[in-house]
């Protein structure tokens, strides 16, 4: 993007007296804003690029709840074996009739 901008100061005494009346202010703003952009533009263009690509949750580097549903489902299946390999009607002693209360 070759454009030239003008930004030397306008002497505005060899004017006509109906041509003086113009704003170089806002001339020396715009200038400012293109230049503060064609500097974005360059750092853009120039900036160290992302080596790593952003994506929603986890990023797609683990499998999120589905590992998770799996390790419950696997912990769940543990407690029903476990539960079937007991036996049937032993004694299991409770811990609040002991021999040091008077339901002993």
């Amino acid at each position: 993007m070759a454009v030239n901008l003008r930004n030397n100061p306008v002497d505005k005494r060899r004017l006509k007296k109906a041509d003086r009346g113009f704003n170089s202010g806002q001339r020396k703003s715009a200038i400012s804003k293109v230049k503060a952009w064609r500097g974005q533009q360059r750092w853009e263009a120039n900036r160290p690029k992302r080596t790593s690509k952003g994506g929603e949750g986890t990023g797609g580097f683990t499998q999120g709840i589905a590992i998770q549903q799996q390790r419950l489902r696997e912990e769940g299946e543990k407690i029903a074996r476990s539960k079937s390999l007991r036996q049937e009607g032993t004694y299991m002693p409770s811990l609040t009739q002991g021999m040091f209360n008077k339901g002993y």
